[in-house]
């Protein structure tokens, strides 16, 4: 803004001089001449010397006074009358002194010198006022210099990791410097990775240990350059620089591994752990460990327990410490670790004498001894020697018992035999109860399945599931029977029942079967790609106890825009299939496909995702090989079924649906109110229909409806289910068949006249039973009367025994035939066992299942010859019609009418 002024007012006074007008700086006065524009350059330090050609170049000067004055400043800087001593500015002071003429000098330039500077001569002895000044002398003073830093950051600089920072460098100097950055020497630019260099300044948005070194900032012009150092020190945690390596000595060897780190602040302390526990806290290895000042490790005759994974942990305090690992392995003879003093073996089954053996290099062999005597199997049949060099023993009986050592041995030799163990006979685990193969129950019930077994020591029984396990503990009773309360879905399948001691392990499987759920899951889904389409094949899940139907979903891999949320297709299944072939795919495009079981209860999970990619066609088509239903269409659900409010009741509209095999059948419309389960509606909707009026619903309720379709053996997956709501509507009388639908006081009538009707009927039938064995007494007494007819049986002195093969609890209430009947039945059955071959009973003769017949003369009181009456009555009657059957004359025997009655 100066600089533009005072090239505003020098413009002024140019043209002013020029055209002859008054000076700006002095209204008195009149310009001799043009005055002229100078311009002088100077360097910092050096002299420059502004000239002034105003005073006459010869003879003595007249009278004057020289002013030099500096645009910005108040007053002159120089003022010189006479051989006065001139008036300097105090900061021009012994730096400023007159050259030639009116001209300045000006010692020890600086940059603030740089300016505008004006000459001006006044002449004392003129006799024209006109001429009293001579003016207009102007000169800019340029004073270069190198560049010179007003603002940097510190020589040393700590930021801790992960820190943004920010280094300032400000550079001034004539011409203004340009500022660079240098990392290490190397020119950083604009900046890279996490640092940014702009207008001088430096700014790293994240430290990392990599960011720490020197920075140097350069500022260079014309005049020079200039440079300034920071060190960036970044504060974290140690950097593994040497890890440990893996080792491998032989026993009894010194171990030396490695571990060496930097950080800042360089207070580094190392610790080292064997498989995650200080080496300090490790009682065997305190006395033969040290840990060097470089962090390494020192260990001291290494043994076989030595071996495993070291670690190395340095650490100065700062965030989390690194760390790096190595794996130490001890070369030993084989020996044995353990030996129990004795070993049982299961009677009458396998066992093991066992060998605990450890050894590195690997084992070779292992040598037994039997009483003290080397064992030689080839006299013991069975026995043989396992890879581990355990002894395995075929049947466990007396020739096992003994005192047995065994000698390991592997490429460094052995380190001695083991001690000796003495062979005991135990009584294997044997179930006194075992579960059955299989079980069925209803989900929500309780399913005990028992299991227990014996042995010495007796043995531990436990349940596990077989496969997939059951989420949850399993609840064992105190006999060991498996209690599932409350029965789940997730419980179906396979479970095993364990007994195990210390000499065997017994187990006992069942499958359980849990009715009243939804399907499982299908399995083992293979989908084969065809031209065009795909053959789907899968396994079946447990249906649940009700009938399954599948379908078959598909959709590309690709998702389609038009389709991004509904783009999952799906086929019915016909009943009783486990495949299906979808056509009409895009050959070459990935598709995936899942299978979907159903029942009356619900789905259950859709299978796995199988991929597979529909072939391109062929050069000479090949048709499938399927059963005759797979080549037909399926058939889809019915399709946008929506629901409308009217006066009447909800009105149901929906599309029909868009795959059909031949001809639609039908409909079934279903429907449930709240959260109760679906109940059909309606059987017999016409597969012509596309709108239903479903009246008589509840006031205030919220109801479901969905369609089913069916066309010949298909029947399609429900339609999308339409919900609308009661809420204010008017209801009627119903046709549906839903009683959940009804009215609760009209469901409550009809269901209170329906039990007085049944009570009513019930009421009638005990009377009418009741008269009629009144009725029967009656006349079971009349005829008591009378003598009994000869053709029974003669008087016996056992007590008869009853006829149990009628039912005790049925009364005859018909009228016993005549006497000339049962005469005729005698002969004819007498006439017969003629014609009959030995082998059949006589007409007289009992049965076994008819039992004795009762003599009633020796029976007291009426009602006991009325029972002995009738036993011997329907015991005559059957051989009767035994006989009528096998004489041609009586195959069609006179039936006669006779009632039973429940007691």
């Amino acid at each position: 803004m100066v600089w533009c002024l005072s090239l505003a007012i020098l413009s002024l006074i140019i043209s002013q001089g020029a055209d002859g007008e008054l000076d700006p700086w002095n209204s008195r006065t009149h310009c001799r001449r043009k005055p002229e524009v100078v311009s002088v350059v100077g360097r910092a330090g050096d002299s420059a010397v502004l000239g002034c050609d105003l005073l006459p170049p010869a003879g003595r000067p007249p009278l004057h006074v020289i002013e030099w004055l500096r645009f910005g400043f108040l007053l002159p800087i120089f003022i010189q009358f006479g051989l006065y001593s001139p008036r300097i500015d105090p900061n021009y002071v012994g730096r400023v002194q007159l050259h030639t003429g009116a001209s300045l000098r000006i010692e020890g330039l600086r940059v603030e010198d740089q300016g505008w500077y004006e000459c001006r001569v006044l002449l004392l002895d003129q006799h024209s006022p006109e001429e009293d000044f001579a003016n207009g002398s102007w000169v800019h003073l340029t004073v270069n210099s190198p560049p010179q830093f007003q603002e940097t950051p510190p020589p040393v600089l700590e930021v801790q990791e992960l820190e943004p920072v920010t280094l300032h460098c400000v550079a001034r100097g004539s011409p203004q410097p340009h500022v660079t950055w240098k990392l290490q020497g190397e020119d950083l630019g604009q900046g890279r990775g996490q640092v940014q260099v702009q207008n001088g300044t430096l700014w790293i948005r994240r430290v990392e240990r990599s960011s720490s070194g020197v920075y140097t900032c350069q500022a260079s012009s014309t005049e020079g350059s200039a440079t300034y150092s920071t060190e960036l020190l970044v504060l974290g945690p140690p950097v593994i620089v040497v890890p440990p390596k893996n080792s491998t000595v032989n026993a009894s060897q010194d171990v030396s591994l490695a571990c060496r780190a930097e950080a800042y602040p360089a207070n580094l302390t190392y610790s080292w752990f064997l498989d995650g526990i200080n080496v300090f806290h490790i009682s065997r290895l305190q006395s033969r460990v040290r840990i060097l000042v470089d962090g390494s490790l020192r260990l001291q005759a290494a043994q076989p327990d030595d071996a495993g994974h070291y670690t190395c942990v340095p650490s100065n305090g700062l965030l989390h410490p690194p760390s790096a690992s190595a794996y130490l392995t001890v070369l030993y003879p084989a020996q044995v670790t353990v030996m129990p003093p004795e070993t049982p073996l299961p009677i009458g089954m396998q066992g093991v004498i066992r060998c605990p053996v450890r050894a590195n290099p690997p084992l070779l062999f292992v040598s037994w001894t039997k009483d003290g005597q080397a064992l030689q199997l080839d006299k013991f049949p069975g026995w043989s020697q396992g890879t581990e060099g355990s002894l395995i023993i075929a049947l466990g009986n007396e020739d096992a018992l003994g005192e047995y050592s065994c000698t390991p041995y592997n490429s460094l030799g052995t380190a001695g035999p083991s001690p000796v163990t003495r062979v005991l006979l135990k009584a294997p685990p044997a179930f006194i109860e075992r579960p059955k193969e299989e079980y069925f129950q209803e989900v929500g019930r309780e399913l005990l399945i028992p299991c227990s077994a014996r042995g010495d020591p007796p043995p531990t029984v436990s349940w596990a599931k077989v496969g997939r396990g059951l989420r949850g503990q399993v609840q064992v009773d105190h006999n060991s029977s498996l209690i599932l309360r409350p029965l789940t879905k997730e419980a179906h399948g396979r479970w095993e029942c364990s007994a195990s001691n210390s000499v065997a392990r017994v187990a006992a499987t069942t499958d359980v079967y849990v009715l009243g759920t939804s399907p499982h899951v299908v399995t083992n889904v293979s989908v084969v790609p065809l031209p065009k389409g795909a053959n789907v094949s899968w396994e079946p899940g447990f249906d649940g106890g009700y009938l399954q139907r599948f379908s078959v979903w598909y959709t590309p891999l690709a998702k389609r825009p038009d389709r991004a949320h509904h783009d999952w297709l799906s086929l019915a299944v016909p009943v009783g299939a486990v495949y299906l072939l979808v056509s009409g795919l895009q050959p070459h495009t990935q598709y995936q496909f899942s299978v979907l079981a159903q029942n009356k209860l619900g789905s259950g999970p859709f299978s796995e995702i199988v991929l597979s990619a529909p072939e391109g066609l062929p050069t000479t088509p090949a048709a499938p090989r399927l059963p005759p239903t797979e080549m037909l269409p399926p058939l889809s659900p019915p399709r946008g079924l929506v629901a409308v409010r009217t006066p009447r009741g909800v009105l149901l509209h929906w599309d029909p649906p868009e795959l059909v095999p031949k001809r639609l059948d039908g409909y079934v419309l279903e429907g449930r109110q709240g959260s109760q389960g679906w109940e059909v509606l309606d059987r017999g909707v016409a597969g012509t229909e596309m709108q239903l009026l479903v009246p008589g619903l509840i006031k205030d309720v919220l109801y479901e409806f969905r369609l089913v379709a069916f066309a010949g053996s298909y029947i399609s997956d429900p339609s999308n289910t339409a919900n609308v709501s009661t809420s204010g509507l008017e209801v009627y009388p119903s046709r549906t068949q839903l009683p959940g639908l009804l009215p609760q006081p009209v469901l409550a009538g009809v269901v209170g006249g329906v039990c007085f009707l049944g009570v009513a009927v019930l009421v009638s039938i005990l009377a009418a039973c009741f008269m009629n064995r009144r009725r029967a007494a009656r006349r079971r007494r009349k005829r008591l009367r009378q003598d009994p007819p000869l053709i029974f049986s003669p008087p016996r002195k056992s007590v008869p025994q009853r006829n149990t093969s009628v039912d005790e609890n049925y009364e005859w209430d018909s009228e016993f035939p005549g006497d000339m009947e049962l005469l005729e039945t005698l002969h004819l059955g007498l006439g017969s066992s003629r014609l009959q071959p030995e082998a059949e009973p006589e007409l007289g003769g009992k049965t076994p299942e008819e039992g004795c017949l009762l003599n009633t003369a020796q029976v007291p009181g009426p009602e006991a010859r009325c029972a002995a009456l009738r036993e011997e009555f329907l015991a005559f009657r059957r051989r009767r019609d035994v006989t009528r059957a096998r004489l041609p004359a009586y195959r069609q025997p006179v039936s006669h009418p006779e009632q039973a009655t429940l007691l």
